[in-house]
Order: structure tokens, then C-alpha cells, then sequence
């Protein structure tokens, strides 16, 4: 990575290749006033995508990619949820813009300490707005300079959570937005190469990618963009005190090395100057 700059808190490294790496979860920073008003569940900010950045670390610097980064805890607000407060989940349980709860449905905030509507719109302005006006900015360079950005969502999440998912989650999850916000070129490419890795995988299941996978991927227009759901028990313990296991997170970068680099490929040879579509 080259260099890097600065949104208000958010960070982006820039890289000179066309991946973009997201990561909108890694963050455990929480304002003075904010934790004020949560309680001890909340002060644990347990459903963190703990240790992120350190996967990903390695793969940032083969593929030289940018990473727009937040050292926000999504409890303060949660920039991969859409800004009007909708469900991107109807009928289905799921934390919200500013979640009030864990993923397993335990209170967060203090008895009449819960955010209001100004509070969130001062949070939006604040550290929602920044980090997609960083993305903004890493997406539309990269796009330019390289005829298509390849936009990959950085996440993991808990293997076992009853109230979001039945069983044990596939080690690897990757979202589309049911092929809306990549090409079926790349969908296609991605099932093959997962297919390929002996582990339990889906793609477009519980997780079908956030706000960001679905406001960004833009195909039509030289942005593809998925989301890695990664269950935890992959690279780490799933819980305290989190602790990474490199001998596991390198078996996870091994794969991730090959998808980004197929789904590179795919793009290139699609979003060729002169190739019709």
C-alpha cells in the first residue's frame, strides 16, 4: 500500500491494484458519551469482526489493494446497515443502524439510555457519512484508473448463533445480493473455486450482504462487489479473550488468495476496454 489518508476517523490505504478490501467491523473504539449510556453487556462490544484487519493483513499487501477501515464499534452505529433505518432482513432477526442488542437478542444500552433519533442522525453525520464517502472515494479512483473496482466486504462472524441461524454456519459464506451486485460470471467463478476447497460454503444464504455489498456493487457500471461472511471458528477462538490462531488463518488466506484472484481475472476479462456485454 502506497499511502494513506483520513475521512474524519475513518482510514484508507491506498493500494494499485483494482480489490478494494472493506472492513466495517473490525472497530472496538467507543466515544466517551456513548459508553456512558451502555451497560456491561454493551462494554464487551462482543459482536465484533474481531481481528480483521490481521487476516486480511497479509492479502492486502500481495494483491496491493486499498482497505477503507473504521476504528468505530459498529454499536455506535453500524455503517453496513441501510441509513433509513430499514431492515435489510424482513421477517428475519438482525441488529439494526444503531443495534439495541447483541446477535443474541441481550440489551446493550442502559434503561433510558437508548440512542434517539437525534443521537443517530448526529452518529450518521459523524462516522456513517465519513465511511462511505471514503468508500466513495476508493471506489470511483479505482474504477477509473483500472476500468473496474473488485469491492470485497471483510466480515466474520460466530459460528453458532441460534437466534440468527440454525446449526453451525458454513465456514464460508459469500453474498451477491442474490447476483445483483456482481456479474454471473463472478458469481459463477466464486461457486467454483469454494466448491474446490472441501469446506462447507453457500453463497447468497443467511448472509447475502449488507448495505455496503448492495449500495456499491454496481456490475453495469464497473463495480463488482461481494461480501465474505467468515465463521470464526476458521481463524480464532470464538470466545474471550478472542484469541487468533495463525495456523488456521493461513489455511483461510490460501482460499481467500485464490477467490480474490479469480474474481480479478473474471472482472479484467469482462470489463476489457472494447468487450461487449
Amino acid at each position: 500500500m502506497t499511502s494513506a489518508d483520513r475521512i474524519g476517523p475513518i482510514e484508507i490505504h491506498w493500494g494499485d491494484s483494482p480489490l478494494v478490501l472493506s472492513q466495517p467491523h473490525g472497530g472496538t473504539w467507543l466515544p466517551p458519551e456513548v459508553t456512558a449510556a451502555l451497560d456491561e453487556t454493551g462494554h464487551t462490544v462482543a459482536d465484533t469482526d474481531w481481528w480483521i484487519d490481521r487476516l486480511y493483513a497479509p492479502l492486502a499487501e500481495r494483491f496491493r489493494a486499498t482497505v477503507v477501515r473504521t476504528p468505530v464499534s459498529r454499536w455506535v452505529i453500524d455503517v453496513n446497515r441501510d441509513p433509513s433505518g430499514a431492515s435489510l432482513y424482513p421477517g428475519q432477526a438482525t441488529t439494526g443502524l444503531v443495534p439495541t442488542e447483541t446477535f443474541d437478542g441481550t440489551p446493550i444500552w442502559r434503561p433510558g439510555a437508548e440512542p434517539d433519533a437525534a443521537e443517530i442522525a448526529r452518529r450518521k453525520r459523524l462516522w456513517f457519512e465519513p465511511y462511505h464517502a471514503a468508500l466513495a472515494a476508493a471506489v470511483t479512483r479505482t474504477r477509473l484508473r483500472y476500468g473496474f473496482c473488485l469491492l470485497w466486504d471483510c466480515h466474520s462472524i460466530r459460528s453458532r448463533i441460534p437466534r440468527l441461524f440454525d446449526g453451525v454456519l458454513p465456514t464460508f459464506n459469500l453474498g451477491t445480493f442474490d447476483g445483483r451486485s456482481c456479474s454471473p460470471t463472478l458469481r459463477a467463478a466464486a461457486e467454483r473455486v469454494l466448491a474446490g476447497t472441501g469446506e462447507r460454503f453457500v453463497i447468497d444464504g443467511r448472509f447475502k450482504g449488507g448495505w455496503i455489498t448492495r449500495h456499491w456493487g454496481r456490475p453495469a457500471e464497473a463495480v463488482e462487489a461481494v461480501q465474505m461472511e467468515l465463521a470464526q471458528a476458521a481463524y480464532m477462538d470464538e470466545s474471550p479473550p478472542w484469541t487468533f490462531r495463525e495456523e488456521k488463518a493461513e489455511r483461510v488466506r490460501a482460499v481467500f488468495a485464490t477467490l480474490i484472484e479469480t474474481l480479478l481475472q473474471e472482472a479484467g476479462r469482462l470489463h476489457a476496454p472494447g468487450t461487449a456485454r
